[in-house]
């Protein structure tokens, strides 16, 4: 039985999801649905229980949600761990984990759609790289809607991306506080909590490693990015990805 992941390439969460599968070296096969119409294949997926990608099928089973995905996989191939053997660590690495993905993901899901959405050109170039024609055309034909939809459904101002940016920033000044010259976050390994932290700052952070990103990016984020690159935390995440991730494993 194939395993597949159902993705949207360019999101954070689900490079998230990716990473996690490829550094256990689980088999899995990719399938993107056309964006806006990925929360109807998440819930369909799911059975009504999630609504939002990715979605993992896993020998049989199906699981929703970044978090859930690799604590399923931690069970599923223990080797290499993604959770710190020792008990403090490990509760430390899923504390953060969870911090990432509640203070972090969703500002840079804020941003970022509030620069993409005032431009469909730079919005089908990130999300289909130049690879899907056809998607692309069809979400250039139907951007006004999707507009509508992606604010309202992510609370994305369309006058100012000041509030993300300032949430971002702290989470970056979080994060150097408590690497504070060291090399992982929980313990003296790599975990949970530094593929978390890492997976989130992208796509603002742009490691040649990562898949899926887009050959050029609107402007604002461009240099939202490059700021936050120069600073330690971002050189941290760059050099997380420069060790750590490692190539698609294709079913």
């Amino acid at each position: 039985m194939t395993n597949v992941l159902w993705h949207i390439e360019l999101s954070h969460y689900n490079e998230k999801a990716r990473w996690a599968l490829d550094h256990k070296g689980i088999p899995y096969e990719l399938r993107a649905p056309m964006p806006g119409f990925h929360g109807a294949r998440a819930l369909y997926e799911t059975r009504g229980k999630q609504r939002r990608l990715p979605v993992l099928e896993l020998e049989g089973r199906t699981i929703g949600d970044s978090t859930a995905i690799i604590a399923a996989l931690e069970e599923h191939t223990p080797d290499p761990p993604l959770y710190p053997a020792d008990p403090a660590e490990r509760a430390r690495a899923l504390e953060l984990e969870d911090y990432f993905d509640e203070k972090l993901g969703p500002e840079i899901r804020r941003f970022g759609w509030h620069h993409l959405l005032a431009d469909p050109d730079a919005a089908a170039t990130a999300l289909f790289r130049g690879e899907s024609p056809l998607r692309a055309r069809v979400l250039r034909t139907t951007f006004g809607v999707a507009r509508l939809s992606v604010r309202a459904d992510y609370g994305v101002d369309a006058d100012s991306d000041e509030e993300p940016r300032r949430a971002i920033l702290a989470v970056l000044d979080f994060l150097e506080t408590e690497l504070e010259g060291r090399e992982y976050l929980a313990g003296e390994a790599f975990s949970v909590a530094d593929l978390t932290a890492a997976a989130l700052f992208t796509p603002l952070i742009r490691p040649p490693e990562r898949p899926f990103m887009p050959d050029a990016v609107a402007p604002g984020l461009e240099a939202f990015g490059d700021e936050l690159m120069a600073r330690p935390g971002g050189r941290w995440v760059l050099d997380v990805y420069r060790r750590h991730r490692g190539a698609y494993v294709a079913a």
